[in-house]
């Protein structure tokens, strides 16, 4: 029964899921693009690509779970850290977190057709790994868009993992919530490596539940030193990531 079941819904995403997500996609990219061009940027940077969002997890009819919004003050900046599964951890941060940020991503998503762009237009902060001045460079547009009042989401593992586990973090969103004083969000993403693990090749979308675990804010604190504040969020993230199936 349960190789009918996939095999049914195999069909569906090759029939009509990743139709829809692709046509949904185009329309957002450029949504976004006209709406950060002609509007405001901050709306339309993050609401359309939200709605975007939650549509590629419901036509997957993948349930996502929320929990800790209630940490989260309205009017606050944050720096939001949170490890990386697989590409459905930018649909739930983007469609469930409720909060508007800006992306802090690879110089390679700038080369997606459409979407590269409309990262552009949004103000999304690219870092190229391994050029020390275009990096210093981002992370001082990272400084005034906080300092403006947005907040800033991060995957300080840098790349996706492989195994399912957490890997080791990079210093930048750390750098920037000790320089612009401001806490540190860990979120915990569960069940979006079961959905899509990171594989070369086509793979399909495996029916999983998800869910994105708000944890309290780490208040700045002049006297912590980085490498502990690292540690501090890194074990908090781990300690909310349920024991895999």
């Amino acid at each position: 029964m349960k190789i009918i079941i996939r095999f049914f819904y195999c069909l569906y995403q090759i029939c009509i899921a990743l139709p829809l997500m692709l046509i949904a996609t185009m329309l957002t990219a450029i949504t976004t693009i006209i709406g950060c061009s002609f509007g405001s940027g901050d709306f339309w940077s993050y609401y359309p690509p939200a709605v975007w969002s939650r549509l590629c997890c419901w036509v997957f009819f993948l349930p996502v779970k929320v929990e800790g919004r209630e940490h989260l003050k309205k009017g606050q900046s944050y720096i939001f850290v949170a490890n990386h599964q697989g590409v459905f951890d930018i649909w739930m941060l983007y469609g469930f977190l409720g909060k508007n940020f800006k992306w802090m991503m690879k110089k390679e998503l700038r080369k997606i057709p459409l979407v590269g762009k409309a990262c552009e237009k949004a103000n999304h902060l690219f870092i190229e790994r391994g050029n020390t001045v275009e990096t210093t460079k981002a992370l001082e547009r990272a400084r005034e868009i906080l300092r403006s009042g947005m907040s800033v989401c991060v995957f300080p593992e840098g790349t996706r993992t492989k195994t399912g586990n957490i890997g080791h973090f990079k210093r930048g969103a750390y750098i920037l919530a000790k320089d612009i004083q401001l806490p540190v969000v860990p979120i915990t993403i569960n069940g979006s490596y079961d959905v899509l693990p990171t594989t070369r090749g086509i793979s399909f979308v495996k029916w999983h539940r998800l869910s994105l675990t708000i944890h309290a804010p780490i208040p700045y604190d002049e006297g912590q030193e980085m490498k502990d504040l690292m540690d501090e969020s890194r074990s908090i993230i781990e300690s909310g990531l349920l024991e895999k199936e």
